[in-house]
């Protein structure tokens, strides 16, 4: 049985929450998971704690959390994650960038 690292998706239209999940590969994509390992808000949010002139120059951010240990344990045990969860993963330090395929001539 393949287990997957994806995303599965919450939140109302037009504003997407995304949970960062551990799933079997052929189950749907908002089914119960084995485990939540993190969190993704893609929707830039501004500082919160800042005085209102910082806030305007303070560049917005996406929201992302990552339980480093609990990622580890699923790659170690064979877990793949999904392209967009692989890059995320790489920001983290996780695992190296995905290869580029090699342009055939």
């Amino acid at each position: 049985m393949v287990v997957r690292i994806r995303l599965a998706r919450f939140g109302n239209k037009h504003k997407p929450f995304y949970n960062i999940v551990v799933a079997q590969a052929r189950s749907a994509r908002n089914s119960k998971p084995l485990e939540v390992i993190g969190t993704l808000n893609p929707i830039p949010q501004r500082p919160t704690n800042l005085s209102d002139e910082e806030a305007r120059s303070a560049r917005p951010y996406k929201e992302i959390s990552l339980d480093k240990s609990r990622a580890k344990y699923w790659l170690g045990v064979g877990a793949q994650p999904s392209d967009t969860v692989w890059r995320l993963m790489n920001l983290a330090g996780l695992i190296k960038p995905k290869p580029e395929p090699s342009k055939m001539q």
